[in-house]
């Protein structure tokens, strides 16, 4: 998703949030032919731009395959008006629920802070919202309450994000931003819960842009970010916002691929081939003690969409598995779509299942998201071809790696796969947005973790028994970054849960409460079974105010990805 300044003059394109996306007379892409503005690479604008027959066919999907369509955007014109939008259909036996309180409003880039609150942002504004769980720990009635908005000029669609290891969080770049349209912007910002402030984030030296950049937090806690638009690289320190460059020898440009934090601390990439000039299934390790990349060998199955008729470049999300395999998900949307698997342990790559053909239409994952659920199953999400409804959703299984498909949400059958963002709850459940539609899911999965996968609790400090409301303290053990990243959908978004929460149930009521964590030790993943190690994972964590907690024996728990340690007994004491 690169631009040329010729480019950036030939598509100038001021915003217009509400337009729907339809071809223009002449076939140009202008503010009255976009209305989603879809996550497309460069080469694949240049195809559009100059073939009016394509652009058509794109802005004309087929009629949904089933009935019960999604809500209409917020501000999208709609021959029914928003308010009067056909509500989707509860289903007791269906594992989706909606929010019993919902906001109203279109949700994207859900992320999930340290005190087991979630952020998501109102795509191309400045604004974020904050669902905060009831006092049973249940986020399907949850309440929602508007945080601070980004500075000023800056409100993008598409960009990196991640939750650094003291509790911040970071969002870099932009394909869109309003003002601006069309534009791969270097802004970026961070935010401070505790203070509930954004500051404004410099880009590294030179980049000109950033855009629907990927991202990932090292072992160390090191922030990297990539330019969507060449071969950089960097690294942040998070304590005076400044950047250093790193990832030497990368093969071909950034845009389009997504990157997968392995069990050894190094970065797994399937590359896109956007600026190559050929097709085919290289991938590559960025290789963290050296700042450079190397090859990772071929996927056998070629994953991007790097060839006729769209070359549109994506390529799927990656996700690591309770096994330290990666399953890589394809993106072509020309006959059947394949997956990889690359076993992290071995460094070698092998065929994986394909991708479901229904109604003899294949199904793809060109800019798609993807989640590991607790018991290992990957659910994913896949529609017919280059960002056409319908989306239908299935679970790969963990061990025999077949493709099973589950039930979807009511309003899917309008919603194209690229619309959808996944997040992994503290409970185990899928938090599920509609970027450019009104619902907010949850998905409740079937099956239970493996013992062996939970973090290990092996003491507090300073530990008399009690904890003191408003006190901090220090809790240690194994495994509190869990086996994985949890979510994935690549260039466009991030949403990785692989660090530890700290929540307390109290034993009388049952309520539940959460501590807010920061100071992670690591943010590495992996196995950790020797209880003989002297190293342990370890994080701060602040024991909520006297009104904000209640007080008596409780069970503390420490939560990665979903899946919770064995308790251990606290005794809350009010202080003040």
């Amino acid at each position: 998703m690169m631009r040329t300044q010729k480019g950036l003059r030939l598509f100038a394109l001021s915003f217009v949030a509400a337009t729907i996306l339809t071809a223009g007379a002449n076939g140009q892409l202008t503010s009255e032919t976009l209305r989603q503005h879809p996550p497309l690479s460069y080469p694949m604008w240049l195809n559009l731009q100059n073939n009016p027959e394509a652009l058509r066919d794109l802005a004309s999907p087929p009629p949904p395959a089933s009935s019960q369509p999604g809500q209409a955007p917020q501000t999208a014109p709609s021959s029914v008006p928003p308010e009067q939008a056909p509500a989707p259909q509860a289903d007791p036996a269906s594992p989706w629920q909606l929010l019993t309180h919902p906001l109203g409003l279109n949700v994207s880039n859900p992320l999930l802070l340290t005190d087991e609150t979630v952020i998501v942002h109102i795509s191309e504004t400045p604004f974020w919202w904050r669902l905060t769980p009831d006092i049973n720990g249940s986020y399907v009635n949850g309440t929602w309450s508007q945080i601070a908005s980004l500075p000023s000029g800056y409100a993008p669609r598409f960009f990196a994000s991640a939750v650094l290891p003291d509790g911040r969080v970071i969002v870099e770049g932009g394909e869109y931003n309003n003002p601006g349209g069309i534009v791969w912007t270097n802004r970026g910002a961070i935010y401070d819960p505790v203070a509930n402030a954004w500051t404004s984030v410099a880009p590294p030296s030179g980049w000109f842009n950033i855009g629907d950049a990927q991202s990932v937090v090292l072992p160390d806690g090191t922030f990297m970010l990539a330019n969507a638009r060449t071969r950089q690289e960097a690294l942040l320190d998070a304590n005076n916002l400044t950047w250093t460059a790193t990832g030497s020898g990368k093969f071909d440009v950034n845009n389009e691929e997504g990157w997968t934090l392995l069990w050894d601390g190094n970065v797994l990439t399937v590359d896109a081939y956007v600026s190559t000039g050929s097709c085919d299934t290289n991938s590559e390790r960025y290789l963290t003690p050296f700042g450079s990349w190397i090859t990772a060998g071929s996927t056998i199955q070629r994953l991007p969409d790097c060839s006729a008729p769209n070359f549109s470049f994506e390529v799927g999300p990656q996700v690591l598995r309770p096994d330290g395999t990666v399953i890589a998900f394809g993106g072509t949307t020309s006959g059947v779509a394949h997956t990889a698997v690359f076993d992290s342990t071995t460094l070698n790559w092998a065929v994986g299942p394909d991708l479901p053909t229904i109604g003899g239409q294949n199904y793809t994952l060109a800019d798609a998201p993807a989640a590991l659920l607790p018991g290992g199953n990957v659910l994913f999400a896949a529609s017919p071809g280059l960002f056409r409804p319908p989306t239908h959703f299935f679970e790969l299984s963990y061990g025999t790696d077949t493709i099973t498909q589950v039930a979807d949400p009511s309003d899917a059958a309008g919603i194209t796969s690229y619309q959808w963002n996944f997040l992994v709850l503290p409970t185990g459940q899928i938090l599920v947005c509609e970027t450019d539609f009104r619902n907010v899911w949850i998905y409740t999965p079937s099956g239970s973790p493996d013992p062996a996968w939970a973090p290990h609790i092996t003491g507090v400090t300073p530990y008399d028994f009690s904890l003191f409301t408003g006190s901090t303290y220090l809790v240690y053990g194994r495994q509190f970054n869990g086996l994985s990243q949890g979510a994935a959908y690549g260039d466009d978004v991030q949403a990785a849960t692989n660090y530890p929460l700290v929540q307390i149930v109290n034993a009388t009521t049952g309520h539940v409460f959460y501590a807010r964590t920061f100071g992670h030790s690591t943010m590495g993943i992996g196995p950790e079974d020797d209880e003989s190690d002297a190293v342990f994972a370890s994080t701060n964590f602040t024991v909520p105010t006297k009104s904000e907690i209640e007080a008596g024996y409780s069970y503390l728990y420490v939560v990665v990805n979903g899946i919770a340690s064995e308790p251990f007994l606290v005794y809350i004491s009010p202080v003040g």
